[in-house]
């Protein structure tokens, strides 16, 4: 039996994208900058695109940039916040993705910016305390923070940040990858400057996103060769995948709270699973599901003699899981989000991470499967 459980590094895509997907793979093949026919039923798909998603967001198709993922978009708002609205100072986490993080210490380096960390918890909640002195340090801020964390799935009091950045003239950018179409997010009520989405994180295909960028913000390219996305982003869209996109994102927010009870469900069902299992098991981050992503658990093992072997054995059976963000596995570093937390790295840590296609035998499967690995004898 194999078993998915590393959905926040990658969804399997509806079956409902791939059937938009192959008519405009197989015909649908103009130029959507090219003005004949061909070029412009490409055009129509990209547009129609656009306002698909705007509307699932509540916000202008004009604020929507289609790019090659969430990193691009992540790359995009930050260096627009620096190149275009004069940013010198950056708050952020120690527990962001590498797509913010690493782009933070590469900007600042080159252009004089002030990084300045908010404190956490160990559980990865911000100091909302330090945060808003921070921003009363004057400087023209951009805060950088996501909304749920990829690894341990805390979530972050968005609508809070962005109260205390508006007060401070600050501007906030969000890394929303994995809450797009897991969480409702309304534009026209949350008022922010950026936000991200990466389309294989919602049952979508691989290499689309998109930038949302606020529309009272005025940006220059970051892509430089082309007129395309309003000049903001040169290069030929990607129109089977950003149709694609789309109809992951409507199939996504038009059922966001049907998804969210089951998998919320599938979640609490593997906790009571693993603490029947196990008398001293414990998790990373919130758990609580009005604090904590509902698709993403993040579980510290009991220690163990062969616990580095723990990944590798619940590949060998058939589980798929992760020890960290799919983004830097290979890499043999550790996790930089527990260390950013001060988590105890003795003990064997292992990201589950589900979809509204996992199931309550796949959970099972990898509880029995644990149940071996630590050669637990059945009651």
């Amino acid at each position: 039996m194999q078993v998915y459980l590393d959905n926040a590094a990658t969804t399997p895509v509806a079956k409902e994208v791939v059937e938009v997907m192959l008519p405009i793979l197989s015909s649908e093949f103009g130029n959507p900058s090219s003005s004949h026919l061909f070029g412009r039923k490409a055009k129509a798909i990209l547009e129609t695109s656009r306002r698909t998603i705007a509307q699932r967001l509540h916000c202008s198709p004009s604020e929507i940039i289609f790019t090659s993922g969430g990193t691009e978009a992540d790359n995009m708002a930050i260096h627009s916040a620096i190149e275009s609205l004069g940013v010198t100072h950056i708050i952020s986490s120690e527990i962001e993705h590498h797509a913010v993080s690493h782009t933070v210490e590469y900007v600042a380096k080159g252009n004089n910016i002030v990084i300045d960390y908010i404190k956490l918890d160990s559980k990865g909640n911000i100091d909302l305390a330090h945060l808003e002195n921070l921003l009363q340090r004057g400087h023209k801020t951009l805060v950088s923070l996501m909304h749920a964390n990829n690894e341990i799935g805390t979530l972050l009091p968005i609508k809070r940040v962005s109260e205390l950045c508006r007060q401070y003239n600050a501007y906030f950018h969000s890394d929303t990858v994995q809450t797009i179409g897991h969480i409702p997010i309304d534009l026209s009520d949350l008022d922010i400057d950026f936000i991200t989405c990466a389309a294989h994180k919602l049952h979508g295909p691989k290499g689309v996103g998109f930038l949302y960028a606020n529309k009272k913000n005025k940006t220059h390219a970051f892509v430089q060769g082309g007129s395309q996305e309003r000049g903001l982003r040169g290069g030929t869209e990607n129109i089977y995948g950003i149709a694609g996109m789309a109809k992951a994102v409507e199939l996504a927010c038009d059922h966001i709270e049907e998804h969210k009870n089951y998998v919320q469900g599938i979640k609490s069902y593997m906790i009571e699973s693993l603490n029947a299992l196990f008398s001293d098991m414990k998790y990373h981050g919130e758990i609580e599901p009005s604090k904590s992503l509902y698709t993403v658990l993040n579980c510290s093992f009991p220690s163990s003699e062969n616990q580095g072997m723990l990944l590798f054995s619940l590949d060998l059976k058939g589980v798929a899981c992760s020890g960290g963000s799919a983004c830097t596995s290979g890499a043999n570093m550790g996790s930089h989000v527990l260390r950013g937390i001060n988590a105890d790295n003795s003990r064997p840590n292992v990201r589950f991470s589900f979809s509204r296609f996992t199931t309550k035998e796949d959970i099972d499967y990898a509880v029995s499967q644990l149940r071996d690995i630590y050669k637990i004898s059945h009651s």
